[in-house]
């Protein structure tokens, strides 16, 4: 086991991972920006390191300060969290290069998951279910339009390069199709630096399911069950839940095979998660390889009971995970309220500022990861999720009605956070049935006030 590992993140992830290191009885390295000087993961870190200036591409994703940030204090390993380097290539190599060991899978690993395209083609050869699509990237609208006559519409382009709603349009025709293309490309560029696109089937009404994995450097591979995550707006996740409303046993069986026939057929280690739509026919696809810790992996620990973060430590020190899928016993409901400082009312403007009232909720079933205090500022250079709200029950309606009364009682100051739209949702009738999509949103936030 490790004896000291840095924390190339910041807000309530860096703050996870470091309490995982205390429990384990690691020493914890915590980096920060100068706009973070005040964060609270640093007070709960072994020690410190500023690594840059605000802007991320000169801290938080600057390859070369946090490698010399390890060695500086000695670190032999590194957490990247989710987000930022958590899925670069080129930081798993330049650990390894740097005989610093990357918490998460192997630069092989995230090469393929990085690349949609090429990911796809080996989940077919693994016999894992895809959604039909261009074989390879396409370069011309013309080149897209022609493949309709296979694909058919809708259809959906695509970054191959990333994730995350970037670089993706839903096309019903022609006419959107050639007005979609060039934009599609020009927003993965910025995006990814790569504008290559590729076109697949779009799947309507789908719901969006995912299962955790565990992968360990013997060959053994588990899943640990599912997680619901079809609430989203453009494409990022909102609320999430385990388990699913939507899967029967039956499919929940097949799906959890073919997670982890996806993980073998990359030689998958580490924590992961296989991504898939499911239709109204329950036909499921592939989706993607999310290559590192989930936002949403709370949810799994509530029902599961298992630290996947200890669990991604552990494995990355070089231990056999030690039991499988069947020895993991779910039990109960949790579900995840992301909480941004957004205001819903005005397109989820970004509401920044000081923290002047805080009154976070408890008692029996609450969970609250966040990295919020009263006083504290919140910059205006990173994401705006600021609090990860989990309740649990042994069923769906008390973990529902407990998330209810967690979201009444939190209070936060003066800036406008998501909570009241969380509220509505949890009183919708077809919310408390299991009854959505991945549109279900438009119900509270019209599609056409979200582009004003």
């Amino acid at each position: 086991m490790f004896s000291k590992i840095l924390v190339a993140n910041r807000g309530e992830i860096a703050l996870r991972v470091i309490r995982a290191c205390n429990e384990l009885e690691i020493k914890s390295v915590a980096v920060f920006s100068e706009a973070d000087a005040a964060s609270l993961h640093l007070r709960l870190a072994d020690e410190t390191i500023c690594i840059g200036p605000p802007i991320s591409s000169k801290s938080y994703l600057n390859i070369q300060t946090i490698i010399d940030a390890a060695k500086k204090t000695g670190a032999e390993a590194i957490h990247p969290g989710y987000g930022y380097l958590a899925e670069s290539e080129a930081f798993a190599r330049a650990c390894e290069d740097s005989g610093i060991i990357f918490i998460g899978p192997t630069p092989q690993n995230l090469k393929l998951a990085g690349d949609k395209i090429m990911a796809k083609e080996v989940m077919k050869d693994g016999g894992v279910p895809i959604i039909p699509s261009s074989p390879r990237g396409v370069e011309t609208v013309e080149e897209a339009t022609n493949l309709v006559a296979s694909l058919g519409y809708p259809l959906m382009i695509k970054a191959s390069g990333g994730g995350g709603g970037r670089g993706m349009r839903i096309c019903q025709n022609k006419a959107m199709l050639q007005e979609e293309f060039s934009v599609a490309k020009a927003e993965a560029r910025a995006a990814f630096g790569n504008d290559e696109v590729y076109v697949e089937k779009y799947i309507p009404e789908p719901r969006h399911i995912e299962f955790q994995i565990l992968a360990d450097r013997h060959g053994n591979i588990i899943h640990l069950g599912e997680r619901e995550c079809t609430i989203q707006r453009r494409y990022q996740k909102l609320l999430e839940e385990s388990p699913s409303p939507r899967l029967t046993n039956q499919l929940r069986t097949r799906m959890a095979n073919a997670a982890v026939a996806a993980a073998r057929a990359v030689q998958y280690v580490n924590a992961g998660t296989v991504e898939f739509l499911v239709d109204k026919d329950d036909n499921f696809y592939f989706m993607e390889i999310n290559a590192r810790i989930q936002v949403e992996h709370p949810v799994t620990e509530l029902v599961t009971g298992l630290d996947l973060v200890k669990e991604q430590i552990r494995l990355s020190s070089g231990e056999k995970l030690g039991y499988t899928s069947d020895d993991v016993r779910s039990r109960g409901w949790a579900i995840e309220c992301r909480i941004n400082a957004e205001d819903p009312a005005r397109g989820f403007l970004p509401s920044p500022g000081v923290i002047e009232e805080y009154y976070p909720p408890a008692g029996f079933g609450v969970r609250l990861d966040t990295h919020l205090y009263q006083g504290y500022e919140l910059p205006i250079f990173y994401d705006s999720l600021i609090a990860k709200l989990i309740s649990y029950d042994l069923t769906r309606d008390g973990a529902i009605n407990i998330m209810r009364r967690a979201l009444k009682e939190f209070k936060i100051g003066p800036i406008k956070t998501t909570i009241p739209l969380y509220l509505e949702i949890m009183d919708d009738p077809f919310f408390r049935k299991g009854d959505f999509n991945t549109s279900f949103i438009e119900k509270f936030v019209p599609e056409e006030d979200e582009d004003e």
